[in-house]
C-alpha cells in the first residue's frame, strides 16, 4: 500500500491534529520522536526555479520553500506562527548543518533558519551554525532547542548519509560508530547533549548524490537536480522518504534495481530497535507541493 499523499488543499482540511502540536511540541519535545501509532508527518517541497541556470541556489526560493514547508507542517497562515510554535525567546538554538565540501548545507538555507529563529525573539549570539566542533562550542553545549539540516547522499559506511546520521559529531570517535553499516546511529539522538532537543528536521534534496564508489566518493555524473526540500519533525520519516526517492533515482539511472552497498540499515532499524521516529511509508503522512515532474514518490 502506497502512503497518504495529501495535497496541501487536503492537508489544511485535514491538519487539526498539525495545529494543535505546536504548543504540546514544546511542552514534550521528546514526543517528536516517539515511534506511536500516530503517522509522521513530512513535507516535501520543490521549487524548479531555486536553482538558476548557473547552477546557483536562489537564496529568495530557498527561504520561500523554507517558509511554505513550516506553515503546512504546523497548519499556520503566517509562517511566524508555525516558528513560534517550536522556538521560544529564551532558547539558545544550535542548527546542526553539514559541511562536506562536495554536497554541504546550503548557505542560502542556514541563513534562511537563523532569520526565523531570530524573528522569534532569540538574540543572534544565542544561535550556533555548526558541523565539526559542535562538542567544544558553548552554543551547542548549551542548546535547548536544535535544528537538524543536511544533503542527502549515499555514504560508503552507512548507505546514505541521512538527517539521523547528521547527529554523528556530537560523540568524540564518529569512526566508533561505524560498525554493521552503522546501524545504531539512532543512539545518538539519546545523548544528553542532544536528547529531546530537537524541534525541525530539513532533509536537503536540492542536488542529492545517488551513488558513490569508495570513502567521501564524490562524482557529479552521481548527482541530479530535484529542486527539494523534505521536512518534519520526526526524523526517521524524513529520512526513509528521502530513501525511498534516492533508491527510486539509482533504479532509472541503472535501469534494475541497484541496492544500496551498504545498506542504510540505521533508518529502518531507528524505528523497531530504537523507537526514534516511524520508518514504515504507512506510518507517514507526506504532504507534497511544487514541482511534480520526477518526484520518485
Amino acid at each position: 500500500m502506497s502512503p497518504k499523499n495529501l495535497t496541501r488543499r487536503e492537508f489544511i482540511k485535514t491538519g487539526t491534529l498539525a495545529a494543535a502540536a505546536g504548543t504540546f511540541l514544546l511542552n514534550n519535545p521528546k514526543s517528536l520522536f516517539a515511534a506511536t501509532e500516530e503517522k509522521s508527518r513530512v513535507v516535501l517541497i520543490r521549487n524548479k526555479m531555486v536553482i538558476n541556470e548557473d547552477g546557483k541556489l536562489n537564496s529568495g526560493i530557498i527561504q520561500e520553500m523554507l517558509d511554505e514547508s513550516v506553515r503546512v507542517l504546523f497548519n499556520t497562515k503566517e509562517t511566524s506562527q508555525a516558528w513560534k510554535k517550536i522556538i521560544k525567546p529564551d532558547d539558545i538554538v544550535g542548527i546542526k548543518t553539514n559541511v562536506w565540501n562536495f554536497l554541504r548545507t546550503p548557505p542560502e538555507l542556514e541563513n534562511a533558519i537563523k532569520k526565523r529563529v531570530m524573528e522569534c525573539g532569540v538574540a543572534e549570539e544565542k544561535i550556533g551554525i555548526k558541523d565539526r566542533g559542535v562538542l567544544r562550542d558553548p552554543i551547542f553545549q548549551n542548546a535547548t532547542a536544535l535544528i537538524n539540516s543536511r544533503p542527502m547522499r549515499t555514504h560508503y559506511w552507512s548507505g546514505v548519509g541521512s538527517l539521523i546520521k547528521n547527529y554523528i559529531m556530537f560523540v568524540d570517535k564518529p569512526s566508533d560508530w561505524h560498525d554493521d553499516s552503522c546501524a545504531d546511529l539512532a543512539a545518538l539522538w539519546k545523548l544528553p547533549i542532544v536528547a529531546d532537543k530537537t524541534r525541525l528536521n530539513i532533509l536537503v534534496m536540492l542536488t542529492p548524490q545517488f551513488h558513490n564508489i569508495g570513502p567521501h566518493g564524490f562524482s557529479p555524473e552521481y548527482v541530479w537536480r530535484y529542486y527539494g526540500l523534505i521536512v518534519g519533525v520526526d526524523p526517521v520519516a524524513c529520512d526513509a522518504v528521502g530513501l525511498k526517492i534516492i533508491e527510486a533515482k539509482r533504479k532509472e539511472y541503472f535501469g534494475e534495481d541497484k541496492p544500496l552497498n551498504p545498506p542504510a540499515k540505521h533508518i529502518e532499524l531507528a524505528d523497531t530497535r530504537h523507537h526514534l521516529g516511524n520508518a514504515g511509508m504507512k506510518k507517514i503522512d507526506l504532504i507534497k507541493i511544487g514541482f511534480e515532474e520526477g518526484i520518485f514518490i
